[in-house]
């Protein structure tokens, strides 16, 4: 079967900078172009950024039909594994999905802090879906942002069967916060439509970091990284890698 097509720009991204290297991990029915923003930013700061396109994203929803969240697990896992080739040091952030996808990364290998997004352990809105194949594909509406400039790529309909995987890897990466023991910083906006906020509050009172912690998103919604308080996102984190970083330094 041929491959699908691209949307141009919804590619994978990947800006050389020092030995700080920061996976960034977009999240269901999202791109890298979702994270560009972030990205960029932080690569004009130094680091060496790498943001994935997660399998059957950014393409079309056939493709999507025929993803298995193991293969966002390995995708995740490869894009830390190529910032490592060249990294010192290395963070990840993920947005929604992502933010389930990098807390199950953080558990199995050594990452020098993580940072969460609107995190995902539920969608509520999904959970009518669960073990269900019909309707085929679901409409979905107007993506969460409270800033109505930003246009995000994301596809119109997802497939009933990927919503599946989607919930598959938010209970996957529930039962296994209790494993995560790295430096964490959690974004959670209180007005988020897609996601509770209560799986930010779960990831803090589970995760057994003894670094944590939650930092409030008070003028956006769930797709944070488009929206008013992007700016917030990064100063904070650069806030929060620098700090983890010298300390590295320091102790080496």
């Amino acid at each position: 079967m041929t491959a699908a097509m691209v949307i141009p720009g919804a590619e994978s991204f990947f800006l050389p900078g020092n030995s700080i290297g920061i996976l960034i991990c977009h999240g269901f029915n999202g791109t890298p172009q979702s994270v560009r923003y972030l990205g960029e930013k932080f690569a004009t700061k130094g680091f060496t950024v790498f943001a994935p396109r997660l399998a059957g994203h950014g393409t079309d929803e056939y493709e999507m039909e025929t993803s298995h969240y193991q293969e966002w697990i390995q995708d995740v896992e490869m894009a830390y594994a190529k910032l490592k080739r060249t990294c010192t040091h290395v963070f990840a952030i993920g947005q929604s999905m992502g933010g389930a996808l990098v807390l199950d990364l953080a558990t199995k290998l050594a990452c020098d802090g993580i940072i969460t997004i609107n995190a995902a352990l539920q969608v509520p809105e999904y959970e009518r879906y669960r073990n269900q194949s019909l309707p085929r594909f679901i409409p979905e509406g107007k993506p969460d942002i409270k800033d109505d400039i930003p246009k995000e790529i994301t596809y119109d309909q997802v497939p009933s069967k990927a919503i599946n995987q989607l919930l598959d890897i938010m209970e996957h990466t529930s039962q296994k916060l209790i494993d995560v023991s790295c430096p964490i910083l959690i974004f959670h906006s209180p007005e988020d439509h897609v996601v509770p906020d209560s799986c930010s509050y779960q990831i803090y009172d589970t995760v057994m970091s003894g670094d944590k912690e939650m930092a409030r998103l008070e003028n956006s919604y769930h797709v944070a990284s488009l929206d008013h308080d992007k700016d917030h996102i990064i100063e904070h984190s650069y806030q929060f890698i620098q700090r983890l970083s010298k300390r590295k330094i320091i102790a080496s």
